[in-house]
């Protein structure tokens, strides 16, 4: 996804992303990301599966992403979701307003591996990366 690097391009994916949240009736909070991945913070309708969702979105936005010239786009075959209270919403959302800050820090990768360790989920390296 290192096309992503254009922020024009990643802003319309962004915001893409955000219209296919509403339309799902699962309220988007925030949504942003670097070139290599996106977050999202939104609500769940209680007319879709998580990963009805996370299906829904990466169809949707593949296409949109194609169609601006780049055919080969693929997002990975994973997902990480997590709940987040009402108490965390805000720093949550300031999390993925300052993700280009944060990653110049961490790898996407580092900070998953951290998160699933604090959060004691198991994992194994093989199946968590395409």
């Amino acid at each position: 996804m290192s096309f992503l690097r254009s922020n024009e391009l990643r802003l319309e994916v962004h915001a893409y992303l955000g219209g296919t949240l509403r339309s799902l009736e699962c309220d988007p909070v925030q949504v942003g990301g670097v070139e290599n991945h996106v977050h999202l913070l939104c609500g769940l309708s209680k007319k879709i599966s998580l990963s009805e969702l996370i299906k829904n979105l990466k169809t949707s936005s593949t296409r949109i992403v194609k169609s601006k010239g780049h055919p080969h786009f693929s997002w990975q075959s994973g997902y990480g979701a997590f709940s987040v209270s009402e108490s965390a919403k805000e720093a949550v959302v300031s999390y993925i307003t300052d993700q280009e800050i944060h990653h110049r820090q961490i790898t996407f990768q580092e900070e998953f591996r951290i998160l699933l360790e604090k959060h004691r989920m198991p994992f194994d390296e093989r199946y968590v990366w395409d």
